[in-house]
Parts: structure tokens; sequence; C-alpha cells
């Protein structure tokens, strides 16, 4: 049976411009991360294979943290290399990826306004953990999470929704994951956290070995900075469980 595709609307045309953009860098770029057929582009929509399945669970976890470390590895040894955290990073064919510091420390600041950071000391603490983090080698960041890929019944992994990209360091889009996956159903055990972690060192180390590097407590501080930044979504979009692990704050109480 042929399923209907699926159109996405967008609320300029330049949003629906970055998205194709961004949707063609990761099939050039990031090859080992397969999206649904683009069928059609509109002013202002795209049209899509429409893919029917289930979104990640955390028994799918070593699954996808391997398939991350192959697409951050690869999009690494393709187009990145020359990257720089600190600066928007403008691709020969058009593409624009939003840097990592600039957009994060706007969020931040977004995030003691609305009162998800208690203090000032405990925004700049978050402040410096961002600065401590933007190192390289570099990735891309996706928004990894559980819902933004689809399993389908014959367990492949189809990854939706790559309309905004960003740069990021290895181990950034990982943590999302975990994060969110924590936000979904629950606390993650220390095995599976450092089982997903060796997958995607292995699978990012394969690609060149400087890349499989990240370790346990770069992927918390990386943690760190999601529970600060997914905060406002507790509770809503099936985000069920608390704020995911714990804050870091450091200089706070």
């Amino acid at each position: 049976m042929n399923l209907a595709p699926f159109t996405k609307h967008y609320a300029t045309p330049a949003r629906a411009a970055r998205a194709v953009r961004h949707y063609r860098w990761i099939n050039e770029h990031a090859k080992p991360l397969r999206q649904p057929a683009l069928h059609a582009i509109g002013p202002d929509s795209l049209t899509f294979e429409r893919i029917e399945g289930r979104s990640v669970r955390p028994d799918d976890l070593p699954r996808m943290a391997e398939l991350l470390g192959h697409a951050h590895g690869a999009a690494w040894a393709s187009d990145l290399q020359s990257a720089s955290l600190g600066t928007p990073h403008r691709f020969q064919d058009g593409t624009t990826f939003d840097d990592y510091l600039g957009p994060r420390e706007i969020a931040l600041r977004r995030r003691h306004e609305q009162g998800y950071l208690p203090n000032k000391v405990a925004l700049y603490a978050m402040l410096g953990l961002l600065e401590e983090t933007a190192q390289g080698p570099f990735a891309f960041y996706k928004d990894s999470n559980p819902r933004n890929f689809v399993i389908t019944s014959t367990q492949d992994i189809v990854t939706v929704d790559t309309d905004d990209l960003s740069l990021a360091p290895m181990g950034y889009d990982l943590a999302k994951l975990i994060a969110t996956l924590h936000l979904t159903y629950g606390p993650l055990t220390d095995r599976a956290v450092n089982a997903a972690l060796l997958a995607y060192n292995t699978a990012a180390g394969s690609h060149d070995a400087r890349l499989g590097t990240t370790d346990r407590e770069r992927l918390g501080d990386f943690m760190a900075l999601h529970a600060v930044l997914t905060a406002p979504y507790v509770g809503r979009n099936g985000y069920r469980h608390s704020r995911p692990l714990r804050s870091h704050l450091r200089g706070t109480a």
C-alpha cells in the first residue's frame, strides 16, 4: 500500500528554502542518516515521503548512538574540519549553519529571565560551562530527540525534522538524545549511558581517531546544558519526567 505523502508548511519562503538546504546538506555530508524522500518543493512548503513507524525508545539507544557517531564522523570528514564553533559556518553550496555559542548564550539568558536559572550566579555558571565545551572537533546538531527519528517495521531508522542545523562539539547531540529519553521515559542507568557513549565513540573514531574521544565528564557537561535549555518543555510534548539528570550548576547550592 502506498502511503499519501506528507506536506510540511513553513512560516515564510525563507524558512522553507533553509530547510531544503539543510536536508540536502545531510544527504551529501552525513550519509549514514537516511531521510524521507523529498518529493516536491513549494514556495513555503515541502512534500516528503510518508514514513510509518515508532519513535526511539531507551532500548534503541546503543544503535542510535552508533548511528549518530557515524553521521558526525562522516560530516566532519566531508565538510566540517575547518568549522569554528564561535562563528556561523558557510558552505560552498550556500548552506549556513548557526554557530554553537551565540544562539545558546541567548537561550541561556532567556532561561534566566524565565526563571529556570535561579539567579545570576547560576546563569554565569552555565555561560562558563558553555564556553568550556566550545572545543573541537566539530559535528552538527539536529535536535536528536526521540520523536525526530522513526524506526520502521523493518527496523530501519529514518531521520526527520532536519530543518534547523547548527554546529556543535562531538557528543553534544548524543547528550540531547540521552537527556530527552530521560524526560520521556524516566532515568537511564549509568550502564546504558556508558554503553551509548562507547558505541558513539567507536563509530565516530572509525572516521578519524581524533573524533572518538568524548568522555563521560564532557557528556555530563552537555547534559547539564540540555537540562537548562529543555526546561520549558518539561510536561509538554511527551516530556513527562523531571529535568534530565542533575543540572551541574557549578558554584551554586
